[in-house]
């Protein structure tokens, strides 16, 4: 067993599913109120709004721009998508109730219980891109146990620069060694490991939907591969 004292997690996809949770958001915020509303796809408009997701934050990355919250880049993102699907017309109530869609996203049916169990061992941080707030008010709406809130807006960077996840392991006062970055995506994985993280690759096969061709199975050689968070757990002896 290697020295692993905390779990650091990448939280959109791999904690939460954002796609389903908008979809169900959209569709209730939708119900009755006709006109473009009616005719929105809302798999459609999460997916929109997610594949804008890595181009706002590397314009931040490249310097483009100065570090800004990840509320701000979706609200940015977001209006984008607004006009795509014939929405420009919504009020302001309006956007901002869809923006902190974000804030309410559901967990995975293992995630609760998985976290549960490996709280009793280890430290659980998180390690994501999103604002201290945005997880914060995630975390209680879905029930999460983390013990620290960690990501982008403490370490000052946007994964998957090296300082996110060493500034992060930082603040926890441990090695990166210490840590183990549990993620669904291969290439978090593989830029923690780059840095001294030890990695978890959890499966999550219809993040982006029943089509998702990518992020499939673990495509490194990772220290753990898990179906879910019990079947890690189960791995990490808790």
């Amino acid at each position: 067993m290697l020295n692993i004292k905390a779990l650091t997690f990448d939280v959109f996809g791999t904690v939460v599913d954002w796609r389903s949770s908008i979809i169900a958001e959209g569709e209730a915020f939708a119900a009755g109120r006709g006109g473009a509303l009616a005719e929105v796809d809302w798999n459609a408009f999460a997916l929109a709004w997610r594949a804008r997701y890595q181009p706002a934050m590397e314009r931040v990355r490249a310097g483009e721009t100065g570090f800004v919250k990840l509320d701000l880049l979706h609200r940015q993102n977001l209006e984008e998508v607004l006009d795509e699907f014939g929405l420009a017309d919504l009020d302001e109530a309006d956007r901002q109730n869809l923006n902190l869609i974000w804030h309410r996203l559901q967990p995975w049916p293992d995630t609760v219980a998985g976290l549960a169990r490996l709280k009793q061992r280890f430290i659980l941080a998180t390690l994501s891109n999103g604002n201290v707030r945005l997880i914060v008010d995630m975390a209680r709406h879905a029930g999460l146990p983390w013990d620290m809130v960690l990501g982008a807006e403490i370490a000052g960077h946007y994964k998957p620069q090296p300082q996110s996840y060493l500034n992060s392991a930082a603040v926890l006062d441990l090695e990166p060694s210490e840590c183990l970055m549990v993620a669904a995506h291969n290439s978090d994985l593989v830029a923690a490991g780059t840095v001294g993280f030890a990695t978890a690759f959890v499966c999550r096969p219809t993040e982006y939907g029943p089509d998702q061709d990518f992020d499939q199975a673990a495509e490194n050689d990772f220290d753990f591969v898990a179906d879910d968070f019990l079947h890690l757990a189960a791995q990490l002896g808790c």
